[in-house]
């Protein structure tokens, strides 16, 4: 594993702390610091693929119509 060192703000400090010491989820930052990584590579893939299926051609909606079309069955 390679070293790195960043330097953060006061808050994201403080919020990171938090989640450490607090929540008991993580037992140190960089193991919280790797996780939001990895998840922040599972959303863009994710963002990948939903924007190679919307270029496909296969829907004829627009991502509005969609919206929509979603809100409307949610409230059903």
């Amino acid at each position: 594993m390679s070293r790195q060192s960043i330097t953060l703000t006061d808050k994201n400090e403080a919020w990171l702390r938090y989640q450490v010491e607090e929540t008991g989820e993580y037992n140190t930052k960089s193991e919280l610091i790797n996780d939001l990584v990895r998840r922040a590579r599972r959303v863009e893939e994710i963002n990948k693929k939903l924007e190679a299926s919307e270029n496909s051609g296969l829907v004829e909606q627009s991502p509005e119509d969609m919206l929509k079309e979603f809100k409307y069955r949610i409230k059903r």
